[in-house]
Protein backbone atom coordinates (compact mmCIF):
# COMPACT_ATOMS: atom_id res chain seq x y z
CA UNK A 1 0.00 0.00 0.00
CA UNK A 2 2.01 3.16 -1.54
CA UNK A 3 0.28 6.02 0.00
CA UNK A 4 1.54 9.79 -0.53
CA UNK A 5 0.45 13.13 0.80
CA UNK A 6 -2.12 13.48 -2.01
CA UNK A 7 -3.10 9.73 -1.75
CA UNK A 8 -4.47 9.73 2.02
CA UNK A 9 -6.98 7.62 3.19
CA UNK A 10 -10.14 9.30 3.83
CA UNK A 11 -10.93 7.68 7.74
CA UNK A 12 -14.06 6.84 9.73
CA UNK A 13 -13.12 8.32 13.06
CA UNK A 14 -10.04 8.46 14.88
CA UNK A 15 -6.42 7.02 13.57
CA UNK A 16 -6.37 4.45 16.23
CA UNK A 17 -3.46 2.17 15.20
CA UNK A 18 -0.40 1.62 17.52
CA UNK A 19 3.37 1.91 16.58
CA UNK A 20 5.96 0.98 19.23
CA UNK A 21 9.17 1.38 18.73
CA UNK A 22 11.73 0.05 21.13
CA UNK A 23 15.70 1.36 20.42
CA UNK A 24 18.15 -0.66 22.61
CA UNK A 25 21.79 0.50 22.82
CA UNK A 26 24.69 -1.14 24.24
CA UNK A 27 28.33 0.82 25.45
CA UNK A 28 31.06 -1.66 25.87
CA UNK A 29 34.44 -0.99 27.94
CA UNK A 30 37.41 -2.52 29.72
CA UNK A 31 37.78 -1.98 32.81
CA UNK A 32 41.54 -3.54 33.83
CA UNK A 33 40.90 -3.15 38.11
CA UNK A 34 37.83 -2.75 40.63
CA UNK A 35 38.65 0.80 40.91
CA UNK A 36 38.56 1.69 36.92
CA UNK A 37 35.19 -0.40 37.25
CA UNK A 38 33.71 1.96 39.52
CA UNK A 39 34.88 4.93 38.17
CA UNK A 40 33.43 4.09 34.85
CA UNK A 41 29.85 3.01 36.57
CA UNK A 42 30.40 6.50 38.22
CA UNK A 43 31.27 8.19 34.71
CA UNK A 44 28.00 6.44 32.67
CA UNK A 45 25.72 7.48 35.82
CA UNK A 46 26.70 11.05 35.61
CA UNK A 47 26.26 11.28 31.78
CA UNK A 48 22.95 9.51 32.07
CA UNK A 49 21.07 10.44 34.51
CA UNK A 50 17.62 10.96 34.89
CA UNK A 51 18.03 14.69 34.25
CA UNK A 52 19.87 14.02 30.98
CA UNK A 53 17.46 11.51 29.82
CA UNK A 54 14.63 13.47 30.52
CA UNK A 55 15.86 16.27 28.26
CA UNK A 56 16.08 13.75 25.43
CA UNK A 57 13.13 12.40 25.47
CA UNK A 58 11.53 15.76 25.90
CA UNK A 59 13.04 16.56 22.39
CA UNK A 60 11.65 13.42 21.47
CA UNK A 61 7.91 14.50 22.21
CA UNK A 62 9.08 17.92 19.82
CA UNK A 63 10.51 16.16 17.16
CA UNK A 64 7.01 13.88 16.77
CA UNK A 65 4.88 16.77 18.02
CA UNK A 66 3.70 15.85 21.45
CA UNK A 67 2.54 17.93 24.52
CA UNK A 68 4.25 16.34 27.67
CA UNK A 69 1.61 15.80 29.99
CA UNK A 70 3.46 13.93 32.49
CA UNK A 71 7.33 13.60 33.61
CA UNK A 72 8.06 10.39 36.06
CA UNK A 73 11.63 10.59 36.75
CA UNK A 74 14.16 8.18 38.88
CA UNK A 75 17.31 7.66 39.92
CA UNK A 76 18.63 4.63 41.49
CA UNK A 77 21.21 3.04 43.65
CA UNK A 78 24.16 2.00 43.67
CA UNK A 79 23.00 3.24 39.64
CA UNK A 80 20.96 3.39 36.85
CA UNK A 81 18.32 5.74 35.92
CA UNK A 82 14.39 5.32 34.87
CA UNK A 83 12.42 8.41 33.17
CA UNK A 84 8.74 7.85 31.85
CA UNK A 85 6.60 10.70 29.88
CA UNK A 86 2.83 10.58 29.08
CA UNK A 87 2.35 12.49 25.78
CA UNK A 88 -0.50 13.85 23.77
CA UNK A 89 -1.21 14.63 20.85
CA UNK A 90 0.17 18.44 19.56
CA UNK A 91 -1.72 21.05 17.73
CA UNK A 92 -1.30 20.39 13.99
CA UNK A 93 -2.56 22.47 11.22
CA UNK A 94 -2.30 19.80 8.40
CA UNK A 95 -1.43 16.48 8.11
CA UNK A 96 2.84 15.81 7.74
CA UNK A 97 3.83 14.40 4.35
CA UNK A 98 6.56 13.07 5.59
CA UNK A 99 4.92 10.78 7.40
CA UNK A 100 4.56 8.60 4.55
CA UNK A 101 8.02 8.71 3.69
CA UNK A 102 10.44 5.86 4.48
CA UNK A 103 13.04 8.52 5.31
CA UNK A 104 15.20 9.56 8.58
CA UNK A 105 13.13 11.90 10.74
CA UNK A 106 14.97 15.33 11.82
CA UNK A 107 17.06 16.44 14.06
CA UNK A 108 15.62 19.06 16.42
CA UNK A 109 14.13 22.14 14.89
CA UNK A 110 11.04 23.44 14.36
CA UNK A 111 9.07 20.37 13.99
CA UNK A 112 4.80 19.99 14.37
CA UNK A 113 3.77 16.27 13.74
CA UNK A 114 0.80 14.23 14.74
CA UNK A 115 0.87 11.91 18.07
CA UNK A 116 -2.11 11.43 19.74
CA UNK A 117 -2.16 10.39 23.95
CA UNK A 118 0.91 7.78 24.58
CA UNK A 119 4.08 7.35 26.20
CA UNK A 120 7.90 7.29 26.02
CA UNK A 121 9.80 5.91 28.38
CA UNK A 122 14.11 5.22 29.08
CA UNK A 123 15.52 2.62 31.82
CA UNK A 124 19.53 2.23 31.73
CA UNK A 125 21.53 -0.73 32.96
CA UNK A 126 24.59 -0.46 33.87
CA UNK A 127 26.57 -3.94 34.43
CA UNK A 128 29.84 -5.50 34.45
CA UNK A 129 31.42 -9.01 34.48
CA UNK A 130 32.36 -10.26 37.83
CA UNK A 131 36.09 -11.71 36.75
CA UNK A 132 36.72 -10.78 33.06
CA UNK A 133 37.21 -6.89 32.81
CA UNK A 134 34.09 -6.15 31.05
CA UNK A 135 31.76 -3.24 32.09
CA UNK A 136 28.87 -2.17 29.82
CA UNK A 137 26.16 0.16 29.93
CA UNK A 138 22.66 -0.18 28.10
CA UNK A 139 19.25 1.95 27.55
CA UNK A 140 16.03 0.93 26.49
CA UNK A 141 13.82 3.36 25.34
CA UNK A 142 10.32 2.65 23.80
CA UNK A 143 8.20 5.19 22.14
CA UNK A 144 4.62 4.33 21.73
CA UNK A 145 2.20 6.59 19.20
CA UNK A 146 -1.15 6.66 18.10
CA UNK A 147 -2.18 8.33 14.81
CA UNK A 148 -0.50 9.19 11.66
CA UNK A 149 3.08 9.90 12.40
CA UNK A 150 5.24 6.88 12.79
CA UNK A 151 8.01 7.19 16.13
CA UNK A 152 10.51 5.88 13.68
CA UNK A 153 11.01 9.17 12.50
CA UNK A 154 12.77 10.28 16.67
CA UNK A 155 15.29 7.17 15.61
CA UNK A 156 17.72 9.49 14.05
CA UNK A 157 17.72 11.93 16.69
CA UNK A 158 18.31 8.55 19.06
CA UNK A 159 21.04 7.61 17.51
CA UNK A 160 23.35 10.57 17.98
CA UNK A 161 21.88 11.18 21.43
CA UNK A 162 23.83 7.86 22.42
CA UNK A 163 27.47 6.97 21.80
CA UNK A 164 26.57 3.09 21.15
CA UNK A 165 28.82 0.39 19.82
CA UNK A 166 25.59 -2.15 19.38
CA UNK A 167 22.36 -0.98 18.62
CA UNK A 168 18.80 -3.03 18.14
CA UNK A 169 15.99 -2.15 17.11
CA UNK A 170 12.14 -3.27 17.00
CA UNK A 171 9.27 -1.51 15.45
CA UNK A 172 5.52 -2.88 15.03
CA UNK A 173 2.31 -1.83 14.70
CA UNK A 174 -0.80 -3.10 16.31
CA UNK A 175 -5.06 -2.36 16.01
CA UNK A 176 -6.48 -1.78 12.92
CA UNK A 177 -8.54 1.41 11.97
CA UNK A 178 -10.94 1.91 9.41
CA UNK A 179 -11.70 4.17 6.16
CA UNK A 180 -15.08 5.68 5.66
CA UNK A 181 -16.45 2.45 4.25
CA UNK A 182 -15.68 0.47 7.22
CA UNK A 183 -12.43 -1.58 5.50
CA UNK A 184 -9.75 -2.21 8.24
CA UNK A 185 -6.22 -1.00 7.77
CA UNK A 186 -3.91 -2.90 9.27
CA UNK A 187 -0.99 -0.15 8.89
CA UNK A 188 -1.27 3.05 7.42
CA UNK A 189 2.22 3.34 5.91
CA UNK A 190 4.50 1.12 3.49
CA UNK A 191 7.88 -0.07 5.35
CA UNK A 192 10.54 -2.77 4.00
CA UNK A 193 12.93 -1.52 6.65
CA UNK A 194 13.67 0.29 9.94
CA UNK A 195 16.95 0.82 8.07
CA UNK A 196 15.64 3.35 5.52
CA UNK A 197 15.08 5.80 8.50
CA UNK A 198 18.50 5.92 9.28
CA UNK A 199 20.87 8.19 7.45
CA UNK A 200 23.27 6.93 4.82
CA UNK A 201 26.63 7.97 7.24
CA UNK A 202 25.24 6.27 10.15
CA UNK A 203 24.51 2.86 8.28
CA UNK A 204 27.97 3.42 6.76
CA UNK A 205 28.81 2.86 10.01
CA UNK A 206 27.59 -0.13 11.44
CA UNK A 207 27.08 -3.39 9.83
CA UNK A 208 23.10 -4.33 10.16
CA UNK A 209 20.66 -7.40 10.03
CA UNK A 210 17.34 -7.48 9.15
CA UNK A 211 14.55 -9.66 10.43
CA UNK A 212 11.09 -8.79 9.54
CA UNK A 213 7.88 -10.51 9.55
CA UNK A 214 6.07 -8.36 7.42
CA UNK A 215 2.43 -10.20 7.12
CA UNK A 216 2.54 -9.22 11.20
CA UNK A 217 3.65 -5.79 10.61
CA UNK A 218 7.18 -6.88 12.68
CA UNK A 219 10.60 -5.23 11.41
CA UNK A 220 13.34 -5.87 13.89
CA UNK A 221 17.22 -4.36 12.95
CA UNK A 222 20.83 -4.95 15.04
CA UNK A 223 23.73 -3.16 14.57
CA UNK A 224 27.06 -3.48 15.25
CA UNK A 225 30.19 -0.50 15.13
CA UNK A 226 32.83 -1.63 12.13
CA UNK A 227 35.44 0.52 12.83
CA UNK A 228 37.61 -1.02 16.26
CA UNK A 229 39.47 1.34 17.63
CA UNK A 230 40.72 0.08 21.45
CA UNK A 231 41.07 3.37 22.85
CA UNK A 232 37.66 3.94 22.79
CA UNK A 233 37.22 0.84 24.74
CA UNK A 234 39.62 1.78 27.71
CA UNK A 235 38.61 3.89 30.76
CA UNK A 236 41.36 6.46 31.80
CA UNK A 237 44.61 5.42 29.98
CA UNK A 238 45.22 4.77 26.13
CA UNK A 239 46.34 1.41 24.74
CA UNK A 240 50.21 2.73 23.94
CA UNK A 241 50.59 2.39 27.74
CA UNK A 242 50.06 -1.43 27.59
CA UNK A 243 52.13 -4.05 25.54
CA UNK A 244 51.29 -5.26 22.65
CA UNK A 245 50.12 -9.10 24.03
CA UNK A 246 47.94 -6.99 26.43
CA UNK A 247 46.52 -4.94 23.84
CA UNK A 248 45.46 -8.25 21.39
CA UNK A 249 43.94 -9.84 24.46
CA UNK A 250 41.99 -7.01 25.78
CA UNK A 251 40.93 -6.31 21.90
CA UNK A 252 39.62 -10.05 21.82
CA UNK A 253 38.10 -9.65 24.85
CA UNK A 254 35.88 -6.67 24.05
CA UNK A 255 34.94 -7.83 20.38
CA UNK A 256 33.84 -10.74 21.75
CA UNK A 257 31.50 -9.19 24.25
CA UNK A 258 30.62 -7.13 21.25
CA UNK A 259 29.64 -10.27 19.35
CA UNK A 260 27.80 -11.77 22.06
CA UNK A 261 25.48 -8.96 22.21
CA UNK A 262 24.53 -8.71 18.86
CA UNK A 263 24.05 -12.11 17.78
CA UNK A 264 22.26 -12.59 21.05
CA UNK A 265 23.87 -15.89 22.62
CA UNK A 266 27.25 -16.57 24.50
CA UNK A 267 30.00 -18.07 22.45
CA UNK A 268 32.97 -20.16 23.45
CA UNK A 269 36.04 -17.85 24.57
CA UNK A 270 38.92 -19.81 22.70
Amino acid sequence: MKLTSEQRITLHGFNNLTKSLSFNMYDICFTKTKKEREAYIAYIDQQYNADRLTAILKTVAEIIGAHVLNIAKQDYEPQGASVTMLVSEGPIEQAPNESFEESPGPLPDAVVMHLSTSHITVHTYPEYHPDEGISTFRADIDVSTCGEISPLKALHYLIRSFDTDIMTMDYRVRGFTRDINGHKLFIDHEISSIQNYIPDEIKDSYHMIDVNVYQENIFHTKCKLREFDLNNYLFGYTKDTLSAEEQAEIEKSVRWEMDEIFYGKNMIFA
